[in-house]
């Protein structure tokens, strides 16, 4: 067993009790009747939000966007990407998603066998299972960071 396979085994150990997430995947509304209908969100299944990594019983993923699922309701936006940020909750909400929760979307599997990509928020530096926290951050060993990370789901700060 690598270094990597061991730390995220005994990551989903110390996660076993902690709250998952949903992931979905957005779908284009097919047609019925000719009628365009509305995209919606589907499940896909659960996972432990750990900052840029969401990881489930058997794969690592590279976050996306996050939404809260909402009803749709019409207003006005100053801009687009607000627009676009109602028109997903929207969708999580018409794909099963109680009002109110959250729901992962546009993430991608991290392929573990070929961690040499320097894009991707996971891969070896040095030989080492390491992270990067953000696109302009630096890289940090992945030990350091699922600890952190484990403990900041475990154990949230007052009011969190």
């Amino acid at each position: 067993m690598s270094e990597l396979e061991r730390l995220l085994a005994a990551a989903r150990d110390r996660l076993a009790d902690a709250p998952r997430e949903r992931i979905g995947e957005l779908q284009e509304g097919r047609r019925l009747l000719g009628i365009p209908r509305a995209p919606r969100i589907v499940d896909r299944g659960r996972a432990w939000h750990l900052g840029v990594l969401l990881l489930t019983d058997d794969a690592v993923l590279a976050t996306g966007d996050i939404v809260r699922s909402r009803a749709e309701v019409r207003r006005g936006f100053a801009a687009e990407s607000q627009r676009r940020r109602a028109e997903l909750a929207a969708a999580a909400h018409r794909g099963g998603v109680p009002e109110g929760e959250t729901v992962h979307i546009g993430w991608h599997p991290l392929d573990l066998s070929a961690l040499q990509d320097r894009s991707a928020p996971l891969a070896l530096r040095d030989g080492r299972p390491a992270v990067r926290w953000s696109a302009q951050g630096g890289w940090m060993p992945l030990a350091r960071y699922l600890d952190e990370r484990i403990d900041l789901l475990v154990h949230p700060p007052e009011r969190a």
